[in-house]
Protein backbone atom coordinates (compact mmCIF):
# COMPACT_ATOMS: atom_id res chain seq x y z
CA UNK A 1 0.00 0.00 0.00
CA UNK A 2 1.01 3.63 -0.83
CA UNK A 3 -0.11 7.42 -0.20
CA UNK A 4 1.46 9.24 -3.56
CA UNK A 5 0.72 12.31 -4.75
CA UNK A 6 -2.58 12.70 -7.00
CA UNK A 7 -0.54 14.34 -9.47
CA UNK A 8 1.44 11.53 -10.40
CA UNK A 9 1.41 8.91 -12.83
CA UNK A 10 -0.91 5.70 -12.51
CA UNK A 11 1.76 3.79 -14.07
CA UNK A 12 3.77 4.97 -10.81
CA UNK A 13 1.39 4.65 -8.61
CA UNK A 14 1.29 0.67 -9.75
CA UNK A 15 4.84 0.69 -9.46
CA UNK A 16 5.05 2.36 -6.15
CA UNK A 17 2.38 -0.30 -4.87
CA UNK A 18 4.28 -3.10 -5.67
CA UNK A 19 7.97 -2.31 -4.29
CA UNK A 20 8.92 -1.80 -1.20
CA UNK A 21 12.28 0.47 -1.63
CA UNK A 22 13.04 3.31 0.55
CA UNK A 23 12.35 5.85 -1.90
CA UNK A 24 8.74 4.22 -2.40
CA UNK A 25 8.73 4.34 1.15
CA UNK A 26 9.15 8.32 1.84
CA UNK A 27 7.00 8.97 -1.14
CA UNK A 28 3.92 7.15 0.11
CA UNK A 29 3.56 9.93 2.69
CA UNK A 30 4.23 12.58 0.55
CA UNK A 31 0.95 14.84 0.17
CA UNK A 32 0.37 17.62 -2.13
CA UNK A 33 -1.46 20.98 -2.46
CA UNK A 34 -4.19 18.95 -4.37
CA UNK A 35 -4.71 16.71 -1.18
CA UNK A 36 -3.29 13.00 -0.16
CA UNK A 37 -4.96 10.45 -2.26
CA UNK A 38 -4.47 6.84 -0.93
CA UNK A 39 -4.05 3.76 -3.22
CA UNK A 40 -5.18 1.08 -1.67
CA UNK A 41 -3.75 -2.53 -3.19
CA UNK A 42 -3.54 -5.61 -1.11
CA UNK A 43 0.01 -7.34 -1.14
CA UNK A 44 1.36 -10.71 -0.69
CA UNK A 45 4.83 -11.52 0.06
CA UNK A 46 5.84 -15.27 -1.30
CA UNK A 47 5.98 -17.85 1.92
CA UNK A 48 4.52 -15.48 4.58
CA UNK A 49 1.74 -16.71 6.20
CA UNK A 50 -0.58 -14.28 7.73
CA UNK A 51 -2.95 -15.29 10.24
CA UNK A 52 -6.22 -13.78 10.91
CA UNK A 53 -8.69 -14.90 13.79
CA UNK A 54 -12.49 -14.31 12.85
CA UNK A 55 -15.02 -14.00 16.07
CA UNK A 56 -19.25 -13.63 15.41
CA UNK A 57 -21.29 -13.12 17.96
CA UNK A 58 -25.33 -12.96 17.88
CA UNK A 59 -27.18 -11.94 20.86
CA UNK A 60 -31.00 -12.75 19.67
CA UNK A 61 -33.68 -11.83 21.40
CA UNK A 62 -37.37 -13.11 20.82
CA UNK A 63 -40.66 -11.18 21.85
CA UNK A 64 -43.24 -13.93 21.74
CA UNK A 65 -46.58 -11.71 21.87
CA UNK A 66 -45.42 -7.65 21.56
CA UNK A 67 -48.91 -6.27 22.12
CA UNK A 68 -49.85 -8.76 25.47
CA UNK A 69 -49.27 -7.17 29.08
CA UNK A 70 -46.06 -7.58 30.56
CA UNK A 71 -45.48 -11.22 31.59
CA UNK A 72 -42.78 -13.02 32.81
CA UNK A 73 -40.64 -15.50 29.87
CA UNK A 74 -42.76 -13.47 27.73
CA UNK A 75 -38.63 -12.90 25.90
CA UNK A 76 -36.58 -15.56 24.98
CA UNK A 77 -32.86 -14.54 24.76
CA UNK A 78 -30.32 -16.67 23.46
CA UNK A 79 -26.38 -16.00 22.16
CA UNK A 80 -24.70 -17.66 19.05
CA UNK A 81 -20.70 -17.46 19.19
CA UNK A 82 -18.26 -18.34 16.08
CA UNK A 83 -14.73 -18.20 16.43
CA UNK A 84 -11.65 -19.62 13.59
CA UNK A 85 -8.31 -18.78 12.91
CA UNK A 86 -7.55 -19.18 9.09
CA UNK A 87 -3.96 -18.79 7.74
CA UNK A 88 -3.19 -17.74 4.48
CA UNK A 89 -0.08 -18.81 2.39
CA UNK A 90 0.83 -17.38 -0.34
CA UNK A 91 1.69 -19.66 -2.93
CA UNK A 92 2.30 -18.02 -6.27
CA UNK A 93 2.54 -13.98 -6.20
CA UNK A 94 1.71 -11.77 -9.30
CA UNK A 95 1.78 -7.62 -7.97
CA UNK A 96 0.30 -6.93 -11.69
CA UNK A 97 -2.14 -10.32 -11.69
CA UNK A 98 -3.87 -12.97 -9.90
CA UNK A 99 -1.82 -14.00 -7.02
CA UNK A 100 -2.05 -17.88 -5.74
CA UNK A 101 -3.22 -17.96 -1.68
CA UNK A 102 -3.39 -21.10 -0.03
CA UNK A 103 -6.37 -20.66 3.34
CA UNK A 104 -5.92 -23.46 6.20
CA UNK A 105 -8.61 -23.21 8.63
CA UNK A 106 -6.52 -23.93 11.85
CA UNK A 107 -9.42 -23.68 14.56
CA UNK A 108 -12.89 -23.12 14.45
CA UNK A 109 -15.79 -23.06 17.39
CA UNK A 110 -19.24 -23.00 17.14
CA UNK A 111 -21.02 -22.35 20.74
CA UNK A 112 -25.34 -21.55 21.85
CA UNK A 113 -26.22 -20.83 24.73
CA UNK A 114 -29.88 -19.96 26.31
CA UNK A 115 -33.03 -20.59 24.58
CA UNK A 116 -35.39 -23.68 25.23
CA UNK A 117 -33.68 -26.05 23.48
CA UNK A 118 -29.75 -25.52 23.23
CA UNK A 119 -28.33 -27.64 21.02
CA UNK A 120 -25.45 -29.98 22.29
CA UNK A 121 -24.15 -31.83 18.96
CA UNK A 122 -21.17 -30.37 16.49
CA UNK A 123 -22.35 -27.51 14.97
CA UNK A 124 -21.47 -28.60 11.40
CA UNK A 125 -19.48 -25.40 10.59
CA UNK A 126 -17.08 -27.18 12.97
CA UNK A 127 -16.11 -29.89 10.11
CA UNK A 128 -14.24 -27.06 8.32
CA UNK A 129 -11.31 -27.45 10.85
CA UNK A 130 -7.93 -28.97 9.34
CA UNK A 131 -9.44 -27.87 5.90
CA UNK A 132 -7.13 -25.69 2.85
CA UNK A 133 -8.91 -24.04 -0.02
CA UNK A 134 -7.11 -21.95 -2.76
CA UNK A 135 -8.31 -18.32 -3.43
CA UNK A 136 -6.79 -16.30 -6.70
CA UNK A 137 -6.91 -12.21 -5.34
CA UNK A 138 -5.58 -9.91 -8.10
CA UNK A 139 -4.22 -6.36 -6.79
CA UNK A 140 -7.31 -4.67 -5.51
CA UNK A 141 -8.11 -7.85 -3.45
CA UNK A 142 -11.03 -8.98 -5.30
CA UNK A 143 -11.01 -13.04 -4.90
CA UNK A 144 -11.22 -13.81 -8.90
CA UNK A 145 -11.64 -17.25 -8.16
CA UNK A 146 -13.10 -19.12 -5.07
CA UNK A 147 -14.15 -23.00 -6.16
CA UNK A 148 -12.45 -24.55 -3.50
CA UNK A 149 -13.81 -22.20 -1.23
CA UNK A 150 -17.48 -23.07 -2.76
CA UNK A 151 -17.32 -26.57 -2.41
CA UNK A 152 -15.84 -26.26 1.17
CA UNK A 153 -19.37 -24.16 2.14
CA UNK A 154 -21.23 -26.82 0.51
CA UNK A 155 -19.43 -29.78 2.12
CA UNK A 156 -20.41 -27.97 5.16
CA UNK A 157 -23.56 -27.92 4.15
CA UNK A 158 -24.60 -31.49 3.93
CA UNK A 159 -23.20 -32.06 7.20
CA UNK A 160 -25.61 -29.76 8.58
CA UNK A 161 -28.40 -32.52 7.81
CA UNK A 162 -29.49 -35.27 9.99
CA UNK A 163 -28.33 -38.74 8.65
CA UNK A 164 -31.80 -40.34 9.87
CA UNK A 165 -34.12 -39.37 7.38
CA UNK A 166 -37.34 -40.98 8.88
CA UNK A 167 -38.83 -37.65 10.12
CA UNK A 168 -37.99 -36.21 6.51
CA UNK A 169 -35.09 -33.98 5.51
CA UNK A 170 -34.22 -31.94 8.63
CA UNK A 171 -31.12 -29.08 9.25
CA UNK A 172 -29.95 -28.68 12.25
CA UNK A 173 -28.89 -25.45 13.27
CA UNK A 174 -25.48 -24.10 12.19
CA UNK A 175 -23.10 -21.45 11.50
CA UNK A 176 -22.08 -21.22 8.16
CA UNK A 177 -23.95 -18.23 6.65
CA UNK A 178 -21.19 -16.76 9.69
CA UNK A 179 -17.89 -18.81 7.83
CA UNK A 180 -19.17 -17.34 4.41
CA UNK A 181 -19.39 -13.76 5.94
CA UNK A 182 -15.58 -14.04 7.33
CA UNK A 183 -14.57 -16.00 4.53
CA UNK A 184 -16.39 -14.21 1.07
CA UNK A 185 -15.99 -10.96 1.44
CA UNK A 186 -11.88 -10.75 3.20
CA UNK A 187 -11.22 -7.73 1.27
CA UNK A 188 -14.02 -6.28 0.24
CA UNK A 189 -13.50 -2.59 1.43
CA UNK A 190 -10.62 -2.02 -0.78
CA UNK A 191 -11.73 -4.33 -3.86
CA UNK A 192 -14.77 -1.99 -4.23
CA UNK A 193 -13.24 1.26 -4.37
CA UNK A 194 -14.80 2.66 -7.87
CA UNK A 195 -11.73 3.76 -9.34
CA UNK A 196 -8.45 2.58 -7.44
CA UNK A 197 -6.31 4.31 -10.26
CA UNK A 198 -7.48 7.20 -9.09
CA UNK A 199 -7.06 6.60 -5.32
CA UNK A 200 -9.27 7.56 -2.34
CA UNK A 201 -9.13 10.93 -0.85
CA UNK A 202 -9.95 11.76 3.19
CA UNK A 203 -13.56 11.62 3.27
CA UNK A 204 -14.24 10.01 0.24
CA UNK A 205 -17.02 7.52 0.17
CA UNK A 206 -17.59 4.40 -1.76
CA UNK A 207 -20.22 1.28 -2.20
CA UNK A 208 -20.89 -2.26 -1.83
CA UNK A 209 -22.95 -5.05 -0.13
CA UNK A 210 -22.36 -7.75 2.11
CA UNK A 211 -24.00 -10.93 3.72
CA UNK A 212 -26.37 -10.80 6.79
CA UNK A 213 -25.98 -14.23 8.69
CA UNK A 214 -28.99 -15.12 10.67
CA UNK A 215 -30.17 -18.04 12.72
CA UNK A 216 -32.30 -19.17 10.56
CA UNK A 217 -32.63 -19.69 6.97
CA UNK A 218 -33.14 -16.75 5.05
CA UNK A 219 -30.41 -15.15 2.87
CA UNK A 220 -30.60 -11.17 3.53
CA UNK A 221 -27.75 -8.54 2.42
CA UNK A 222 -26.59 -5.14 3.56
CA UNK A 223 -25.91 -2.03 2.07
CA UNK A 224 -22.68 -0.62 3.02
CA UNK A 225 -21.38 3.00 2.44
CA UNK A 226 -17.41 3.16 2.97
CA UNK A 227 -15.82 6.05 3.81
CA UNK A 228 -12.12 7.02 4.20
CA UNK A 229 -11.91 8.47 7.48
CA UNK A 230 -8.29 9.15 8.33
CA UNK A 231 -4.28 8.30 7.51
CA UNK A 232 -2.33 7.61 10.99
CA UNK A 233 0.88 8.00 10.90
CA UNK A 234 3.06 5.96 12.89
CA UNK A 235 6.44 4.24 13.12
CA UNK A 236 5.65 1.11 11.65
CA UNK A 237 4.15 2.85 8.41
CA UNK A 238 0.34 4.63 7.91
CA UNK A 239 -2.34 3.10 9.07
CA UNK A 240 -5.96 3.61 6.56
CA UNK A 241 -9.35 4.15 9.12
CA UNK A 242 -11.93 2.96 6.69
CA UNK A 243 -15.88 3.73 8.43
CA UNK A 244 -18.85 1.79 7.40
CA UNK A 245 -22.57 2.21 7.57
CA UNK A 246 -25.31 -0.51 7.01
CA UNK A 247 -28.66 -0.59 6.14
CA UNK A 248 -31.00 -3.24 4.52
CA UNK A 249 -30.48 -4.37 1.01
CA UNK A 250 -33.51 -5.15 -1.32
CA UNK A 251 -31.69 -7.71 -2.32
CA UNK A 252 -29.07 -10.33 -2.02
CA UNK A 253 -26.62 -10.69 -4.88
CA UNK A 254 -26.13 -13.28 -7.73
CA UNK A 255 -23.36 -15.42 -7.28
CA UNK A 256 -22.67 -15.33 -3.38
CA UNK A 257 -22.54 -19.02 -2.36
CA UNK A 258 -25.56 -21.36 -0.90
CA UNK A 259 -24.51 -24.12 1.28
CA UNK A 260 -27.97 -26.10 1.22
CA UNK A 261 -30.21 -26.57 -1.92
CA UNK A 262 -33.71 -28.78 -2.10
CA UNK A 263 -36.47 -28.72 0.33
CA UNK A 264 -36.24 -29.60 3.92
CA UNK A 265 -37.34 -28.57 7.56
CA UNK A 266 -35.23 -26.85 10.15
CA UNK A 267 -35.02 -27.84 13.34
CA UNK A 268 -35.60 -25.86 16.32
CA UNK A 269 -37.03 -22.68 17.21
CA UNK A 270 -36.29 -21.02 13.79
CA UNK A 271 -37.66 -24.06 12.23
CA UNK A 272 -40.87 -23.85 13.96
CA UNK A 273 -41.55 -19.68 13.53
CA UNK A 274 -42.39 -19.11 9.80
CA UNK A 275 -43.17 -15.89 7.49
CA UNK A 276 -39.96 -13.90 8.72
CA UNK A 277 -40.28 -10.11 7.42
CA UNK A 278 -36.90 -8.15 8.09
CA UNK A 279 -38.38 -4.64 9.37
CA UNK A 280 -34.89 -2.71 9.66
CA UNK A 281 -31.00 -3.18 9.84
CA UNK A 282 -28.69 -0.52 10.65
CA UNK A 283 -25.04 0.05 11.98
CA UNK A 284 -21.57 0.49 11.83
CA UNK A 285 -18.38 -0.40 11.16
CA UNK A 286 -14.34 0.37 11.38
CA UNK A 287 -11.41 -1.30 9.52
CA UNK A 288 -7.60 -0.64 10.03
CA UNK A 289 -5.64 -1.03 7.20
CA UNK A 290 -1.87 -1.01 6.66
CA UNK A 291 -0.95 1.02 3.81
CA UNK A 292 2.85 0.10 3.31
CA UNK A 293 2.30 -3.71 4.38
CA UNK A 294 -1.30 -3.68 2.22
CA UNK A 295 -2.96 -5.93 4.38
CA UNK A 296 -6.01 -5.75 6.96
CA UNK A 297 -4.65 -5.25 10.48
CA UNK A 298 -8.66 -5.33 12.28
CA UNK A 299 -11.90 -4.84 11.40
CA UNK A 300 -15.18 -4.70 13.27
CA UNK A 301 -18.32 -4.59 12.25
CA UNK A 302 -21.74 -4.36 14.61
CA UNK A 303 -25.50 -3.92 13.77
CA UNK A 304 -29.00 -5.00 14.75
CA UNK A 305 -30.94 -6.74 12.58
CA UNK A 306 -35.21 -6.51 13.48
CA UNK A 307 -37.91 -9.11 12.28
CA UNK A 308 -41.43 -9.99 12.32
CA UNK A 309 -42.39 -13.93 12.22
CA UNK A 310 -45.43 -15.97 12.36
CA UNK A 311 -46.79 -18.91 13.99
CA UNK A 312 -47.53 -21.88 12.56
CA UNK A 313 -51.36 -22.75 12.22
CA UNK A 314 -52.03 -23.52 15.57
CA UNK A 315 -54.77 -21.11 16.82
CA UNK A 316 -52.76 -18.62 18.41
CA UNK A 317 -52.76 -14.98 16.76
CA UNK A 318 -49.32 -13.74 17.76
CA UNK A 319 -46.22 -11.88 15.35
CA UNK A 320 -43.43 -12.75 17.43
CA UNK A 321 -40.58 -9.79 17.39
CA UNK A 322 -36.77 -10.86 16.49
CA UNK A 323 -33.94 -9.08 17.50
CA UNK A 324 -30.59 -9.80 16.25
CA UNK A 325 -27.28 -7.88 17.56
CA UNK A 326 -24.47 -8.96 15.20
CA UNK A 327 -20.98 -8.32 15.90
CA UNK A 328 -18.36 -9.59 13.15
CA UNK A 329 -14.49 -9.26 13.61
CA UNK A 330 -11.30 -9.65 11.78
CA UNK A 331 -7.94 -9.34 13.61
CA UNK A 332 -4.72 -10.00 12.52
CA UNK A 333 -2.68 -12.61 14.95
Amino acid sequence: MRIIGPVLLVSLAVLAAGCGTPESEAAATRTTAGGTHVFLTVDFQEGQTLRYKFTSTKKIAIDWDPNAAAAANRVQEQVEDFEMIVAYTPVAVDPYGASTIRATVEVVQAVRSGGRASRNSADAVETAQGKSFTLQVDPRGRITEAAELTALIQEMGQRAFRTDTSAGRVKEPDMIWDFIASQWFLWDAVSTVERPAAGVAVGQTWSSRLSVPTPMVTRLARNVVYTLAEVRPGEAGPRVVIKSAYTLADAVPAGWPIPYSGRFQMSGTFGFLVSYEVQGLEGSGEELFDLQAGRVERRQEKYTVRMKAGLPPLGIQAHPQITIDQTLTMERQ
